[in-house]
């Protein structure tokens, strides 16, 4: 797609206030592809401005209405897929494929998922001699990541929109472009004038600013729980609602009676998509001793396989960031069975798929996120043992748990610290909440848990 010079405010493209941009580029041959406006703290509340005014009208709209409007707009992202995955892949680098069925492909679901909410959600409901009333919480300022472009967006959006508030937009700037084409769709969707507007810009000036905005009634943020810490912080201040979806360091529990074979290539497989770069990746493999040479030669096989399937890191400054944790891993005394720190190639930002046996739970690369292609592999002695070392980092986003029979691994996993666990490789839920335990955030998103985010109870007694 052509990148838009300006700005989706009020249901219109509009020329930014600042003469600034942003350069878009491809990670697979660090070539630039587009330029998007810098929007600056005047763009953001010209912005919020918009969704202020269009609240009102928005928010008494029926929610059968909403979702008629939501059903539109995941008819057109349905439609629109192709272009969508080819603009991810264009700013992101994923492989094309995985692009068609997962960044294109999910948030189809999840739009239409939340059409169905809209219209059943129950808005109201009787409490002894109490009427409570489920109401948008308002103006919403969401700031999402550029791993999972459009999933992220989506994620917020939709759940806003159904719950009858009003959203600015703050998307990733390395990845403008798909924020772009979902401002094209609501708009093609017939969604309200103001009712969604996006502003493009860096963190630190248009985050911040629309973090800050004193007629911002809740601000959802994906991203690093550094940055996470600071916008609570914000918040925390003007008394004011915040979701926060932040980092994970989730284990894969492998437990003596699983199938080896299968929870290994599985799990391998888990941290390879999207070239590492999910929040939610299980790149802590946690097998029993009795076990653990097998698993790491099967691990190292199955790392090896991904080599030229898996696409590069978003940019040059996360390269070197997982480059580094390769680095540091092997200067704390772990093993490199698979991959390593070397680039694979001249161009592009490229990071082999890594595999590190001989972890220990205290090593930087088991306690901190990569956010790349790599696993480590941690032994244990028994589940006691198990259970502390998958509790035992700030971070508690997701997980999953192996066995032989599922009560077993259920309970298991009901004594993990985390916000979601899949059980024998459990499938995608997109109605399942979504979001962690201890650092990795406050709230939850997908399905009716994400949509309680967005708003406020009212009682009326009789």
């Amino acid at each position: 797609m052509k990148a838009h010079d300006g700005m989706y405010i009020g249901g219109e493209w509009r020329a930014a206030a600042g003469g600034d941009t942003i350069a878009v580029v491809n990670p697979v041959d660090e070539q630039v592809i587009g330029h998007v406006p810098a929007g600056t703290a005047e763009d953001v509340d010209t912005a919020v401005r918009a969704a202020r005014a269009a609240f009102p009208g928005w928010a008494a709209t029926p929610p059968a209405e909403r979702a008629a409007k939501l059903g539109a707009l995941r008819d057109v992202l349905a439609a629109r897929k192709d272009e969508i995955a080819e603009t991810v892949t264009a700013e992101l680098g994923a492989p094309l494929k995985f692009s068609q069925t997962v960044h294109a492909g999910v948030p189809v679901l999840v739009a239409g998922s939340y059409a169905e909410l809209a219209a059943s959600y129950p808005f109201e409901e009787k409490i002894g001699n109490s009427t409570v009333y489920a109401e948008p919480v308002g103006v919403v300022g969401a700031i999402t990541p550029w791993n999972y472009p459009l999933h992220q967006i989506v994620a917020k959006v939709a759940p806003a929109l159904a719950a009858g508030c009003t959203v600015v937009l703050k998307p990733a700037e390395d990845t403008p472009l798909t924020a772009q084409l979902f401002a094209e769709a609501v708009d093609e969707a017939g969604i309200p004038a103001g009712v969604f507007n996006l502003v493009t810009g860096v963190g630190a000036v248009a985050g911040q600013a629309l973090a800050e905005h004193a007629d911002v009634d809740l601000v959802s943020f994906t991203g690093s729980t550094a940055v996470g810490r600071q916008i609570g912080a914000t918040a925390g201040a003007a008394v004011k609602r915040v979701a926060l979806e932040l980092g994970g360091k989730s284990a894969n529990v492998i437990l003596p009676s699983a199938d080896l074979g299968k929870a290994v290539n599985v799990g391998v497989a888990n941290v390879m998509g999207n070239s590492g770069q999910t929040c939610s990746a299980w790149t802590r493999m946690l097998v029993h001793t009795s076990q653990y040479d097998e698993a790491v030669e099967l691990a190292a096989a199955a790392a090896a396989k991904y080599g030229d399937r898996i696409g590069p890191l978003v940019n040059a400054k996360q390269q070197a960031r997982v480059r580094g944790y390769i680095e540091k891993g092997v200067e704390q005394g772990a093993r490199v069975v698979a991959g390593g720190a070397e680039a694979p190639r001249e161009q592009g930002y490229y990071v082999q798929p890594t595999v590190f046996a001989d972890v220990t739970p205290d090593m930087a690369i088991a306690q901190e996120e990569i956010f790349g292609p790599v696993v480590s592999l941690i032994r244990y002695e028994d589940e006691d043992d198990a259970v502390r070392i998958a509790n035992g980092t700030v971070y508690g986003l997701a997980g999953a748990v192996w066995a032989g029979e599922e009560a077993e691994a259920v309970a298991f996993a009901r004594r993990m610290d985390t916000g979601q666990v899949d059980i024998n490789g459990g499938r995608f839920n997109p109605l399942a909440p979504f979001g962690g335990y201890k650092q990795s955030g406050v709230g939850r998103e997908l399905g009716p848990h994400g949509l309680s985010e967005y708003l406020q109870t009212k009682s009326l007694q009789f």
